[in-house]
């Protein structure tokens, strides 16, 4: 297994840290959670019993079935894709051994619909084509392609980077579009199921069946399909690719009569909408309709989420469009080079980044819901990996790429593998680690993101809470009595009171202390014109400079020796805030984002390692983000 094995410190668990996150009685009860609005109508919302577990997962993991995968060297299979999220150590695709740190509760493996297991099926014979001729070519481009070992073992940078550029034109084998039959189809599709339904084990480790849906048209406009159902409702139908259409709406057509037919239900879940060119939160549909309010109830019904972090890049918010965030500049890489290479005007590219990131998204859907009634993108939030080895891998000391040949070697971090970043991770708390538990907190949104950090994050909003609501140890369950978790909804009152919130995060225990807690405003003035605001709700005691913003150059040794210290920081942060600016009249929302002290980025172990491969960036801050509390007038 590849760790830093030079890095001189440590953490040692945490005991007792997330007691504060963990409620002392597991009696089930129903709470009603009330709110008068303006017209004195009542919402109540019933839970069974208020989640007390907090799981992590990945809901984005490809495995050699996907036809990128397979053409840059991963030989990994959906079974060892699971039993690695498992815990189990497994040959990684280049031979060396791999395992994750702390396994995982849930999984997706969402491999690419287009061509699903075609390449795989592809290099064991070639009936699957019609087009023998053809099937001959590709069988012999890939058998030239270099193997995964080949880089891992490659004995300079030259040679590395030679192998690397011919895999790397290799993915460029992943646009062929197979005549493939509807029975070769049905066969891949029912073994992605019974792969899933075996490893699924409920209360241990949950399952979903899934694949990504990769439209591209006009930029990446990608999404994953997640399905909560059996064996016999997702085994009814065939996935719809973008081969049937780039339109999203035609996707959304396709599930909802799935839908209908199989009584099952199924969410769609955008991802890298900091790639898509702006396409993912224009003011228009796919093929530039203006919006109508039916569009607009199907694209809220089918995405009550986003992925938000992930190893092409972070997607909350950028620079451009937050320029008074002191922490908005974080893993852009990869946006950089795209719009770079589009040679975008300043101007173009302050637009398409207002129409690609999370947080410009949430400040216009307030606008939507002003105009229309229904809000398509209110979101809750998740980070999951993308990781196309089968190796789900977000932890900066070990990272496995995101491509087969970028697996632990001595020159990898070099070029554009320098963008890639160990991100991210899906947070839920449910009642119990079940499909059904699991589906249902990220239907209401009760989820968060963290790029790749197991941080414990609880949010809370309402009316009623005091200073003192926050130190007891059921604060949770008063935050369900009293309020609504992350994900909720507030609604206007007949009170001249702001709403206050309850906030709680403590570390990963196997990781650095937290820097800060942040809540997020956006909301929409009586003009109509959109604002944000960043607060520091609470700020840990002891950080020192270099804690205070990534830009600063801490100690080079310190950070290329692989290691950070444990006294900068804090285990646990909480607060109790109460919005000091709050207009009863304006439609708006909060979040809460939660740093941690800076700490070495996995580039830097590599150099920590190998002594190879370049340095900057040092450092990186990791973070949680919380999924949104809505409040309309």
């Amino acid at each position: 297994m590849y760790i830093a094995q030079s890095k001189t410190h440590k953490l040692e668990k945490v005991r007792g840290v997330n007691q504060m996150l963990k409620l002392r009685s597991s009696i089930k009860w129903v709470i009603s959670v009330f709110y008068i609005c303006a017209t004195c109508s009542i919402l109540s919302q019933e839970l069974d019993s208020y989640p007390v577990n907090l799981f992590w997962g990945d809901t984005h993991v490809h495995t050699h079935l996907s036809s990128d995968a397979f053409a840059t060297g991963t030989t990994i299979t959906s079974d060892q894709a699971y039993r690695f999220a498992k815990g189990e150590r497994i040959k990684a695709n280049g031979g060396q051994y791999a395992s994750i740190r702390t396994p995982l509760d849930f999984i997706m493996i969402a491999d690419h619909a287009e061509d699903l297991g075609a390449f795989a099926a592809l290099s064991n014979t070639k009936s699957i084509i019609e087009d023998q001729e053809v099937a001959e070519q590709l069988l012999d481009q890939l058998k030239k392609l270099p193997k995964p070992s080949d880089l891992v073992n490659a004995e300079n940078k030259d040679k590395f980077t030679s192998l690397q550029n011919k895999l790397i034109r290799s993915k460029g084998l992943k646009q062929t579009k197979f005549n493939l039959s509807q029975e070769f189809k049905r066969d891949i599709w029912s073994e992605v199921i019974n792969e899933a339904e075996r490893h699924y084990q409920p209360g241990k480790f949950t399952t979903f069946v899934g694949y990504e849906y990769s439209a591209t048209e006009g930029g990446m406009a990608h999404r994953n399909v997640m399905f909560s159902g059996s064996p016999k409702q997702t085994g009814s139908i065939i996935p719809f690719s973008a081969f049937e259409s780039q339109d999203p709406e035609d996707l959304w057509k396709f599930l909802t009569k799935y839908k209908e037919e199989s009584g099952d239900d199924v969410i769609t879940i955008p991802h890298n909408t900091n790639l898509s060119n702006g396409q993912f939160f224009k003011n228009k549909t796919f093929d530039n309709t203006p919006f109508s309010y039916d569009y607009l109830k199907v694209r809220a019904e089918f995405e009550p989420i986003i992925e938000v972090t992930q190893f092409k890049g972070d997607s909350e918010t950028h620079p451009l469009i937050s320029p008074n965030d002191s922490y908005a500049d974080f893993e852009r890489g990869w946006f950089d080079t795209l719009s770079k290479a589009r040679d975008d005007s300043l101007s173009v590219k302050i637009d398409k980044t207002e129409r690609s990131y999370a947080r410009s998204a949430l400040k216009k859907g307030l606008t939507l819901k002003k105009e229309f009634g229904v809000n398509p993108f209110k979101f809750g939030v998740i980070g999951s990996t993308d990781t196309h080895t089968g190796l789900s891998t977000a932890e900066e000391d070990n990272f496995w790429g995101v491509l087969a040949y970028e697996e632990p070697s001595p020159y990898r971090a070099t070029g554009m593998t320098m963008n890639q970043g160990a991100s991210g991770l899906a947070a839920v708390w449910a009642t119990e680690n079940t499909r059904e538990s699991i589906f249902a907190s990220i239907r209401r949104k009760e989820v968060y993101a963290t790029t790749g950090t197991r941080i414990s994050l609880r949010f809370f909003g309402g009316w009623s809470f005091t200073k003192t609501d926050i130190d007891k140890a059921n604060f949770a369950e008063i935050g369900y009595q009293k309020g609504v978790p992350m994900g909720g909804d507030l609604y206007r009152i007949n009170e001249k009171r702001a709403p206050s919130f309850l906030v709680v995060a403590s570390k990963d225990p196997m990781e650095a202390n937290l820097d800060r807690i942040q809540v997020i405003k956006g909301w929409q003035d009586q003009s109509g014109l959109l604002h944000e605001k960043v607060y520091d709700i609470a700020i840990a005691p002891k950080v020192n400079k270099c804690s205070a913003k990534i830009k600063v150059n801490c100690s080079l040794a310190a950070y290329t020796a692989g290691s950070y210290s444990d006294q900068d920081g804090s285990e646990a942060l909480q607060a109790f805030w109460q919005d000091p600016d709050f207009n009863k009249n304006e439609y708006s929302f909060y979040y809460v984002r939660v740093l941690q002290v800076p700490t070495p980025r996995w580039n830097t172990y590599d150099y920590a390692t190998y002594r190879e491969g370049e340095v900057k960036p040092q450092t990186i801050q990791e973070r949680a983000y919380s999924s949104p509390i809505w409040y309309s007038p």
